[in-house]
């Protein structure tokens, strides 16, 4: 696991490298390793919702919980593929949302969402890797504690930031945001096995809150 974190963010989270639980953590991702296990993404891509989205560039936080597990698919982003990759059910379905609330929007012939997290979009999985073929298998193993961290850090030390919380899972993190310094929007999971997504039209109203704190709108065609 080698570490490649975009310096602002390495300035906030470095003290958690030294921590118990994230050498703990390595050595787990090494033994799966050694163990013949291949992991996803690629350990080039794991930290890359931080290396696109500087800390003070952060407009708009997308939690997810796990990264994809299927071959070529994760590269560090949630919901997002890699181009040449099928679009997911989820990440359709978001598109689908994008069509109905922002005008002109074209739904992609790609999931790569790369361009939202270079105009500020955090796209962070709860969950940094997995074994290949085994949703949820590095659960628990230290990765949540981590990027629990990032989002308290983003509550305390900035405002203003739009954070969309999609179903349960995402819905838990908002312990750890001050509503009073930051806009949370809800919704269920973008999931075709959900209900209740579709006409959330939580991608204009981020633009709304954008646009009336001075900052540029989020770009969402990609």
């Amino acid at each position: 696991m080698a570490v490649q974190l975009e310096k602002s963010w390495k300035n906030i989270l470095e003290e958690e490298f030294e921590k118990d639980y994230m050498k703990n953590l390595k050595a787990f991702l090494l033994k799966e390793k050694q163990e013949g296990h291949i992991i996803y993404p690629p350990s080039n891509c794991i930290f890359n919702a931080f290396n696109h989205t500087p800390f003070n560039k952060v407009k708009v936080v997308i939690i997810g919980q796990d990264p994809y597990h299927g071959p070529n698919q994760a590269h560090g982003l949630s919901f997002s593929v890699q181009k040449g990759i099928r679009i997911p059910p989820s990440l359709l379905n978001i598109y689908k949302e994008l069509q109905s609330d922002i005008a002109g929007f074209i739904i992609p012939n790609h999931g790569d969402l790369t361009k939202w997290a270079d105009e500020g979009v955090l796209l962070l999985n709860a969950t940094l890797t997995v074994r290949a073929g085994q949703a949820g298998s590095h659960q628990k193993k230290g990765w949540e504690r981590f990027t629990d961290e990032a989002i308290k850090k983003l509550s305390e030390l900035r405002e203003g930031i739009v954070f969309l919380l999609w179903g349960k899972f995402a819905q838990s993190k908002a312990a750890f945001i001050d509503s009073k310094k930051h806009y949370i929007l809800m919704a269920p999971h973008p999931s075709p096995l959900s209900h209740g997504f579709k006409g959330c039209r939580h991608f204009s109203k981020t633009n709304e809150i954008l646009r009336k704190n001075g900052l540029k709108e989020i770009d969402w065609q990609n």
